[in-house]
């Protein structure tokens, strides 16, 4: 196949252990989510040239890729937050049918859960104090509070109310009942979400996402090696990417997020409307993500969303299964989560997901799936549309 023509697929997709993990560290868990996405794909190490990574190390991704023994010659360290792995995919993709790359292994590895509680680390309220946001920290103005201000904002311009924002969460942790790799699996209500402790009005704790361990791979590769794999491939059909804003003042609207941006232009470039996709695998650090998620890369109209999410739409059974792992809410979320999107949506095309399998009419299995990144607080959006 001559480069620029190369279609790419999935052929490995793999987690390493996760949730409570508390006798190992990140490398390790890098190692043992990509081990076993290669051991997915039946292909060999010395396959792989191309080698993405983010979070980890002094030089990130050179020392990952040295603790994997890894001497890559295409490499991407790309680092925007939760979205990272959608951005990455998406370069990967461009690098692989160039003629760069022949096989790309993304990997990401987090003890942040492990950490906080062997005092090695402390919790975080903001990404540090330099640049522009000088402007914004020192007044308090800390991560998940800009967070909360925009579901605030949507609320008041659209109506939406703090029961459909619980619904989010009650549908992921029903989704999560479904998954034994997911965290917490007991079944929650909207009242159970309502009365909890307060965070950042108007999300109580259950409106925002757990903090675990874990690690996550997924090895692309291009068209002719799918042969010599183990498992059906996964075509990468179309991606987006789109960097919003820095500080909340350059923000010029709290209820349109950059996936308004990445949906459109994956969508595109895929060949695909919203209306085709089966699933949808969003970013959910806080429940106002997946709700504005879905207005923005059209499955419903803007200030839509509060009504969308309710009546189950969202569970593994519903109109349109989003997060059919429990999400960050429910499954993990070891810090930079947008691996695990595509990890899951890649089960979810080949059929392997168990109890929480989607089905189309009839107990097809999809054809179709959509996974959407946020990074920072709104800051970043990658979009990967993916068919079997």
């Amino acid at each position: 196949m001559r480069p620029g023509n190369r279609k790419v697929a999935v052929a490995g997709v793999a987690l390493s252990d996760c949730g409570r993990v508390d006798d190992t560290t990140p490398y390790a868990l890098h190692a043992q989510a990509a081990r076993r996405a290669l051991a997915d794909a039946g292909l060999d190490r010395a396959l792989v040239d191309g080698f993405a990574s983010a979070g980890l190390g002094t030089l990130a991704p050179v020392e990952v890729a040295e603790y994997l023994g890894l001497r890559p010659t295409w490499v991407d360290s790309t680092s925007v937050g939760g979205s990272t792995w959608e951005v990455m995919a998406a370069h990967a993709v461009d690098a692989i049918a160039a003629g760069h790359a022949n096989a790309v292994l993304l990997v990401y590895g987090s003890t942040a859960r492990a950490d906080i509680r062997a005092g090695r680390r402390t919790g975080n309220l903001s990404f540090g104090a330099r640049g522009p946001l000088q402007f914004e920290v020192p007044y308090g103005h800390t991560l998940i509070a800009k967070y909360a201000m925009a579901a605030r904002r949507h609320m008041i311009e659209h109506g939406t109310t703090i029961e459909q924002l619980a619904q989010v969460a009650v549908q992921a942790r029903a989704n999560a009942a479904l998954n034994p790799e997911a965290m917490f699996r007991d079944p929650i209500t909207v009242d159970d979400v309502l009365s909890g402790p307060m965070i950042a009005d108007p999300f109580t704790k259950l409106h925002c996402c757990i903090r675990s361990d874990g690690g996550a791979a997924v090895l692309l590769v291009a068209e002719e090696y799918v042969r010599d794999c183990r498992t059906a491939p996964v075509w990468i059909l179309g991606t987006g990417e789109h960097l919003s804003h820095a500080t909340m003042s350059e923000w010029p609207d709290f209820t349109i997020s950059p996936a308004a941006v990445s949906g459109r232009l994956a969508f595109e470039r895929a060949g695909v409307r919203p209306a085709e996709i089966d699933f949808a695998e969003i970013y959910d650090a806080f429940t106002y993500m997946t709700l504005v998620t879905l207005e923005d890369l059209g499955f419903c109209a803007k200030g839509e969303g509060g009504a969308f999410v309710e009546k189950g739409r969202l569970l593994v059974s519903g109109d349109l299964p989003v997060n059919t792992d429990g999400g960050g809410l429910s499954a993990q979320h070891p810090g930079m989560r947008g691996l695990f999107l595509l990890v899951e949506a890649v089960r979810q095309l080949r059929g392997e997901a168990g109890e929480r399998q989607v089905r189309r009419p009839g107990g097809e299995l999809p054809h179709l799936g959509v996974a959407s990144g946020t990074g920072g607080w709104f800051c970043s959006s990658g979009t990967v549309v993916l068919g079997r």
